[in-house]
């Protein structure tokens, strides 16, 4: 098979087999949560992993037939990769016709010694890297990843280890980079579709490839998103809905029954306002 013919099919896949299941569900948090506007100029962000690549491929696909007007930069930044893994998303984006621009770091370098897990560290500097490049591109926006299934790990999380209630948000303004935005247009695309869209089309991916993570798949107890998985898996058994549950919470908060929130980076506490509404 001539790797063009391999593209069209995988490109054929998106429009056919996954219409309804992945570009559906991408179109649809485009247009909910007002994701790419006209004159946007929206840099994707390919770590080299399964999610990443398929937001490339429907960024793709998008700008193809879209009716707004706007530019596309396909970003991959090499942390320090080992030289197979780099090979292998230059070749991925060779197979799926992706004109990637690769610029590098040192990020796992300096992460790697750091005591207990390194991966916040690293997410945030990746981040910061990731937002640096694609202003100087002329991007006003970066697009990661992130999935449903990423949405509710996230948010049970933050509840069972971290104290706290908090949700992985669709868009994000940047707090460091004025007149960035981060936006993830893979909101309510569920994990399991992605792998069989990449297991179909006979896709090879990374993983993380840094040397904790290569760690961490021996003992699983290092990670807390595993733990999470299995968590969801046995509740599903006896719950079939608590994933669209866990979910639909984040658009269920009653901030009339929680003790305490933030927002605008300022705590305020139910007391502070629990006078005002006593019946005369």
């Amino acid at each position: 098979m001539s790797e063009n013919q391999f593209y069209e099919n995988v490109r054929r896949s998106l429009q056919k087999k996954y219409r309804r299941s992945i570009t559906g569900k991408f179109n649809k948090a485009l247009k909910v949560y007002k994701l790419v506007n006209a004159g946007d100029r929206v840099a994707v962000c390919i770590s080299g992993g399964k999610d990443s690549w398929l937001t490339a491929m429907l960024f793709k696909e998008l700008k193809k037939y879209s009716d707004v007007p706007f530019e596309v930069k396909y970003i991959v930044m090499d942390p320090g990769y080992a030289p197979e893994n780099r090979a292998l998303i230059e070749e991925n984006a060779k197979k799926l016709e992706i004109p990637i621009e690769i610029f590098d770091s040192d990020i796992f370098a300096a992460v790697h010694e750091i005591p207990n897990s390194p991966c916040y560290l690293c997410a945030r500097m990746r981040r910061g890297y990731l937002y640096s490049f694609a202003r100087e591109l002329g991007c006003n926006k970066i697009a990661l990843g992130h999935h449903y299934d990423d949405v509710i790990e996230t948010t049970l999380m933050g509840l069972l280890y971290g104290a706290q209630i908090q949700g992985m948000m669709p868009k994000l303004h940047s707090t460091n980079f004025a007149g960035m935005e981060l936006i993830r247009p893979l909101y309510f695309v569920r994990e399991a579709d992605i792998i069989s869209w990449r297991d179909t089309n006979k896709l090879e991916f990374l993983r993380c490839a840094c040397r904790f993570t290569e760690k961490s798949e021996i003992d699983e107890n290092l990670s807390k998103r595993k733990e999470i998985k299995a968590l969801i898996a046995d509740l599903k058994l006896k719950h079939p809905d608590v994933e669209k549950c866990i979910f639909r919470s984040l658009e269920n908060v009653n901030i009339d029954t929680v003790l305490a929130y933030k927002t605008g980076g300022k705590k305020h506490n139910f007391l502070d306002r629990y006078d005002d509404k006593k019946q005369p």
